[in-house]
């Protein structure tokens, strides 16, 4: 809760005011919070946070934030002839009071970065001084967390007793101020964005709690683990600090200065005193002083990989385990890993879905327009093809090969998309962005379908529906291949058989009974003849290899060279 006033023709503000004489400023805070709202505190309860240098009309301005930790008494309002009312507010309420006075809201968002955006630019110097814990909550947040945590464990997300503790204990409120405290301890898969960039797209968030029990599992933590994080906001820190135990330690690591002055201030209000925040590439891994001697017992990285960066590997402890969202032909899953020498060894799949990567191991996809960008093809893990003569194809006649595999509403469907992504040649993704009329593709719009890509060819995959019902069970779709140009009937045949594999050999009629691939990642450079038999996925700095049930054992053939053309690098 935060207290704001309001005089009747100037913006709501905070308490505050001058000191007299040699008063400092904490006890000028207290002074004046006792004069204007009739609250009483304790100067031992009041520590400066920071100054603020900033200009008011030419004229510098400089303003002590003064955090006032406990007090007593009833809200007044003895100055009547200043003021209108005095209010509490929810942080979270704040963005939607109207224009507060600068300095209040400057120093608001010195305590609580992002409560209140768009915030005119300010000079900052926090006091070298630590600044203490503030404990205490609403019983409404221990409720809501106690019945976040047991929908996380109804689940099945956090077998575990370790992690079950620190769900209904680490109090993921404090790390989400800006959210409606019900929105913060939501157990569905609601994620907390709390930075966007200057196009709107979330940069950094809190991920749903199921996905973080379920990280936190496949890191396998034993009491006194030392872990690496990248990718800070101090939530899932503190979850992994909590299961780690006293004798526990985290390293948090993000590029982003914002968010690493965020998580310090959170994680010394809210936190356990053992998550240490570092401002740096977490691609480069932690910094060499906090690395422990053998490596970490544990690494996660909580946004969306291309790649595995080499110092993830290199950092972790022989044994230790990697967990990290890794995006595999533009489909991400959260995988854990173990290391087992130079190689990584997969232990778990995950569906789930990160903000983007930043830094040195950000990825450009390789993007073709077509139809005048009504589609595109997206070539997330490698090279272009060559697309000369696709639009002309995709203007002539249509071929289409019915798989013959049938599935139901609510029916999984994200390991097909792996299985193709990890296993054929040439893969990449359809995008519809509009409709290209003539019955072109039958791709949902703003949707995309897995394809493979020719000379001059294009085979796609769609889901046609077969039966209608007023049920959901009774409904039906059937997965059934597009092609066009004259080596389309291949392509298509090529996309239906591995269609028709995946359905013998990966799908379960249980959604969470699909089979998942071996999956080894090795360094970059390995030679062929050392890595084991699969389909190989190379990245820039690793190399993937995939052994699907009932697929032989091979290497793909060499990479596209001098034969790919230039393509548009961004996002679709």
């Amino acid at each position: 809760m935060r207290l704001t006033g309001q005089k009747s023709t100037n913006p709501p503000a905070s308490p505050g005011g001058k000191t007299r004489g040699p008063e400092g400023f904490a006890a000028a805070a207290v002074r004046e919070l006792a004069e204007e709202t009739g609250l009483v505190a304790d100067p031992a309860d009041a520590y400066v946070v920071t100054m603020l240098v900033d200009d008011s009309h030419g004229i510098p301005r400089l303003t002590a934030v003064v955090r006032i930790t406990a007090w007593t008494g009833t809200l007044t309002n003895p100055e009547e002839d200043k003021f209108d009312r005095w209010e509490f507010f929810d942080l979270h309420a704040l963005a939607c009071v109207g224009d507060i006075f600068v300095p209040a809201a400057s120093a608001l968002d010195a305590v609580w970065p992002g409560v209140i955006p768009d915030l005119p630019p300010v000079i900052s110097y926090p006091l070298a001084a630590d600044r203490p814990p503030v404990p205490g909550e609403p019983a409404e947040a221990v409720r809501l967390r106690q019945a976040m945590a047991q929908m996380v464990i109804d689940g099945g997300w956090a077998p575990s007793e370790p992690v079950r503790d620190a769900l209904r204990t680490v109090p993921r409120h404090r790390f989400a101020p800006e959210a409606h405290m019900a929105a913060a301890y939501d157990g569905g898969d609601r994620a907390l964005v709390t930075r966007r960039d200057e196009t709107g797209t979330a940069i950094s968030s809190v991920s749903a709690p199921w996905l973080q029990a379920d990280m936190l599992e496949g890191l396998c933590l034993k009491p006194g683990a030392i872990v690496f994080e990248a990718g800070s906001g101090g939530y899932d820190a503190e979850l992994i600090a909590h299961v780690a135990g006293p004798e526990g330690r985290v390293v948090t690591v993000d590029i982003d200065p914002w968010v690493v002055r965020r998580t310090r201030a959170f994680l010394t209000e809210a936190g356990s005193g053992r998550v240490t925040a570092v401002e740096a590439d977490a691609a480069l891994g932690a910094p060499a002083h906090l690395v422990p001697r053998g490596g970490f017992d544990g690494s996660v990285i909580t946004y969306n990989c291309w790649d595995v960066a080499p110092a993830w590997r290199e950092q972790l402890a022989e044994g230790g385990h990697l967990v990290l969202p890794l995006e595999l032909g533009g489909y991400t899953r959260t995988i854990a890993f173990e290391r087992r020498g130079e190689v990584l060894h997969a232990r778990r799949f995950t569906y789930c879905g990160f903000v983007r990567d930043q830094g040195q191991q950000a990825h450009a996809v390789p993007v073709v327009p077509l139809l005048g960008g009504a589609l595109t093809l997206r070539f997330d893990d490698g090279a272009a093809a060559d697309t000369e003569g696709l639009e002309e194809a995709l203007r002539g006649r249509r071929h289409e090969v019915a798989t013959g595999v049938t599935m139901g509403a609510g029916t999984y469907f994200g390991s097909l998309q792996l299985y193709a992504a990890t296993t054929l040649p040439a893969f990449c993704r359809l995008v519809a962005h509009q409709d290209p009329g003539d019955g072109v593709t039958g791709v949902a719009v703003d949707r995309d379908a897995p394809a493979i890509v020719g000379d001059a060819s294009l085979a796609y995959l769609i889901q046609i529906q077969t039966k209608d019902g007023d049920r959901p069970e009774d409904k039906e779709w059937e997965w059934v291949v597009h092609a066009f140009g004259a080596g389309g009937p291949q392509l298509a045949d090529q996309l239906a058989a591995t269609v028709r594999a995946w359905d013998r050999h990966v799908r379960a009629e249980d959604n969470d009974q699909h089979a998942d691939p071996v999956l080894t990642v090795h360094p970059a450079g390995t030679p062929d003849h050392l890595l084991p038999a699969g389909d190989v996925l190379d990245k820039e700095h690793s190399r993937l290899v995939f052994r699907w049930p009932g697929r032989d054992g091979h290497l793909p053939a060499p990479a596209r060279g001098a034969d790919t053309v230039t393509a548009t690098m961004g996002e679709a």
